[in-house]
């Protein structure tokens, strides 16, 4: 049996019966290697040098932990929890489900623009989201619900908006990917072609929200979900002020230098010049930051150690080729097998970013030779790329939300994550991906 599908279906069900993502992975990786006759050696060589590739990735999210928790230690976000929570104990029944949708929409929003207007990808939730647990378990809205919104926010945007992300994703990635394996195209083609599998994404979002979730959930308020709205705030207007140079600071650093780790940085001696943040305690802002995005961290490492092995076991290519040989000149099932080996590859890899470089190669040669026209060999890639980002266990997709989510311990990475979002996200995408491929 082929070793990429042994390693990707072993971790997906270990990870499932609650096993830690990083053992998961790990111990994939190492089925997988050894299936593939690479031997433990070669097989441990091949994950670790993979390691290095997300060191840089884990430095980023814990400087960003720390930005979090200074902007947490300011109190900009718990005046505007104080401010809605004083909203929904006024409110009646009518008004407190209008305030759910408009913390919904807040909420969806700021994932769009983390994306496309203000890219800082996943760094806002950690700030955001913990604030608002109170409100949140107030008001009764399952958490489900929000991960479903954060998560596509963070991955429908990237796939049709060419901006921020977007643009690197839809033209630095996946436009040069497929002109570098012969597909001639315009670079703004590239958004129109994944206009039909975004849609899949947006009638997964609106099943989630009107109809899996809609019932709501109850949650325990305890310490961790409380502190956001019982916190007294002293001079609230400086907090503000200085809150949002620093963010603004933080955001013209990042997108000047490129680098997150500059942009946290800069976020946090922002509060720390301006003694919004004492200098004594800059030391524990760092500890915590780390502290809380150490998990994230450390699975994005371990995710790009078991790309590494699936990478080194040579069987990614044969897995395709398999599939050629077995499709023939079947658009219909070229379509189904070219997607479900990338929710395959990308579900393993963690990343949609990492897996177009790999699929393209082997996927637009197949497009071209069975007959799919450009703009649905360019749907058929881009899908199939996208295809596990929101679902995979790795994929930062995921792990964001849950970063947020569970910062009182009720929100289970497996079940309340990635569970949802590849139900409601990775289902449509199929089925929109292959309907694109057919009708473009």
């Amino acid at each position: 049996m082929n070793a990429v599908i042994i390693g990707v279906l072993l971790m997906l069900g270990l990870s499932l019966v609650r096993v830690n993502v990083i053992v998961a992975m790990t111990v994939s990786a190492m089925v997988a290697g050894l299936s593939a006759g690479l031997g433990i050696n070669e097989t441990m060589n091949a994950f670790n040098s993979g390691l290095s590739g997300g060191a840089e990735i884990a430095l980023s999210y814990a400087m960003l932990g720390g930005f979090a928790v200074a902007i947490s230690k300011s109190g900009l976000t718990h005046i505007l929890a104080q401010k809605l929570l004083s909203v929904v104990e006024n409110s009646d029944e009518s008004h407190t489900r209008m305030l759910s949708f408009t913390i919904m929409a807040i909420i969806l929003g700021c994932a769009i623009s983390s994306q496309n207007l203000i890219p800082v990808h996943i760094a806002f939730i950690p700030i955001l989201i913990p604030p608002l647990l109170g409100i949140l378990n107030k008001l009764k809205l399952d958490r489900r619900a929000i991960a479903c919104i954060l998560t596509f926010g963070l991955a429908t945007s990237y796939m049709v908006l060419p901006y921020g992300f977007g643009g690197i994703y839809l033209y630095s990635i996946l436009h040069k990917n497929l002109t570098d394996n012969g597909l001639e195209m315009v670079n703004t083609q590239v958004p129109i072609a994944m206009i039909i599998p975004a849609v899949g994404m947006l009638v997964g979002l609106v099943i989630a929200v009107f109809f899996s979730y809609k019932k709501g959930r109850g949650y325990k308020h305890n310490e961790q979900s409380d502190t956001s709205t019982n916190k007294k705030i002293d001079n609230p207007k400086k907090v503000i002020v200085i809150g949002t140079i620093a963010v603004i600071s933080s955001l013209v650093a990042q997108n000047i230098s490129g680098s997150m780790i500059l942009g946290g940085l800069v976020g946090v001696m922002m509060f720390s010049v301006f003694g919004i943040v004492k200098w004594e305690q800059s030391s524990d802002v760092f500890s915590r930051g780390v502290a809380m995005m150490a998990m994230i961290g450390f699975i994005m490492i371990s995710a790009q150690g078991f790309a590494s092995v699936m990478k080194a076991t040579g069987d990614v290519a044969s897995l395709v080729t398999a599939c050629a040989d077995f499709i023939g000149d079947n658009k219909p099932l070229a379509a189904a097998m070219i997607l479900l080996v990338g929710l395959l590859i990308t579900m393993g890899i963690g990343s949609s970013f990492s897996t177009v470089p790999i699929i393209a190669t082997l996927f637009v040669p197949l497009c071209m030779e069975v007959g799919f026209s450009m703009m649905a060999t360019a749907a058929l890639v881009g899908t199939a790329g996208a295809l596990g980002d929101a679902g995979s266990p790795a994929s930062d997709s995921t792990l964001g939300p849950t970063s947020g989510l569970n910062a009182d311990g009720q929100h289970d990475h497996i079940w309340d994550s990635v569970v949802p979002t590849f139900i409601h996200f990775n289902i449509p995408l199929l089925i929109f991906g292959w309907v694109a491929a057919m009708v473009l």
